[in-house]
């Protein structure tokens, strides 16, 4: 056993080391959320991970983006993170996607790879419920993030299936657009009981949104460990 990974066998055995190593991740989003979550699943030993975000880092990130500084500002996302992640482990397979990936290239993208498990950490409505919705239908297990914004209580943090989220006015929208569907339930999510407060809020017109919400530095890292643990404990099952 690799001395890096040596505390993790003594928590969930040589069998569950083995189950890590021999899995396929994607991950599609690397903001806040997303790159919480990928360092976490890198450290515990994935063996093969497929990182997907088309955006740059910008000033806005600092207050709570694992890979937002000012020696990667204007860098593309998915690469700053690869590299961090390969710095980590070595021997992991990374697949960069560099770019947005529209509702109709979803189903493309994950054929791209037998993935035992895909987390979804997509901001933008449309193409996160395109993701989800697929992943139903491909019969791939995900774990999908819920608003993190406007929110600073971690205790209120929860992982349950979407039917039973609440106070999640993003888990409210992702949940209507399923149930056109034909998707009501079989997928777990992690969102916050905590409600949001209106004046956290601004609404505004932008390329991939209508809103920017306030966030802490906090919530977007708590919910990328929830999902990465979801992953985690399915996998090692």
């Amino acid at each position: 056993m690799e001395e890096i990974y040596q505390r993790t066998e003594l928590l969930i055995g040589e069998d569950g080391i083995r189950k890590l190593r021999n899995a396929s991740v994607l991950v599609v989003g690397l903001g806040g959320v997303g790159a919480y979550c990928c360092e976490n699943l890198s450290r515990a030993g994935i063996g093969k991970m497929t990182l997907v975000d088309g955006d740059i880092i910008n000033p806005s990130n600092f207050n709570r983006q694992l890979i937002a500084t000012r020696t990667n500002l204007g860098k593309l996302k998915a690469e700053v993170l690869a590299k961090r992640i390969e710095d980590i482990n070595p021997k992991i397979q990374l697949n960069i996607i560099s770019s947005y990936i529209k509702e109709d290239e979803m189903q493309g993208l994950l054929k791209k790879d037998k993935f035992n498990f895909v987390v979804d950490a997509i901001d933008t409505l449309s193409p996160k419920v395109s993701l989800i919705y697929n992943c139903v239908q491909l019969s791939i297990p995900i774990a999908s993030s819920m608003g993190s914004g406007g929110r600073v209580d971690p205790q209120k943090v929860k992982i349950d299936d979407i039917s039973r989220s609440f106070n999640c006015p993003l888990a409210f929208k992702v949940r209507k657009l399923l149930h056109r569907k034909g998707v009501f339930s079989g997928v777990s999510v992690v969102y916050s009981s905590e409600k949001v407060d209106k004046l956290s809020v601004i609404k505004e017109e932008g390329q991939n949104k209508k809103s920017t919400v306030g966030t802490i530095s906090y919530m977007p890292a708590i919910f990328g460990c929830f999902l990465s643990s979801i992953v985690i404990r399915e996998l090692i099952k």
